[in-house]
């Protein structure tokens, strides 16, 4: 369990992976990559993270990283997601210095260094066409 934090909604909040390599912007409710293009959004109070699909893939942490349980019950997709953002004009060139981050422990990973391609795919949850 993280220690409850806030982000400031009128400020962008920048996501790394463990590296340290800035990986998306979040800016209001929204991911964004740093081409400005959608990848996802942020929802409630623990900072769930969803790609655009609606598929969860953990929670935001103070640091920055999307962390999430080594075995985890995978939840359905969302059936609302938010309608697709206008690509944004005030996103930033470039982030500041990731801060420092600690140890996971065994049973928490880094999201972006498990699966870097997350936001690059459909979700396997979502149903063919023809279903």
């Amino acid at each position: 369990m993280i220690r409850p934090f806030t982000i400031n909604p009128d400020k962008p909040f920048f996501v790394f992976d463990t590296a340290g390599d800035w990986q998306a912007t979040k800016l209001g409710e929204f991911l964004f990559d740093s081409r400005g293009d959608y990848i996802g959004f942020v929802r409630g109070e623990r900072h769930d993270v969803y790609t655009a699909d609606g598929e969860w893939v953990g929670n935001l942490y103070p640091d920055g990283r999307i962390i999430r349980k080594r075995n985890y019950d995978r939840p359905p997709l969302l059936p609302n997601v938010p309608a697709k953002p206008m690509k944004p004009r005030n996103l930033p060139g470039r982030a500041p210095l990731p801060p420092m981050t600690g140890d996971l422990g065994f049973d928490k990973v880094d999201v972006l260094d498990w699966d870097p391609d997350v936001f690059k795919r459909l979700s396997d949850l979502r149903k063919d066409a023809g279903e």
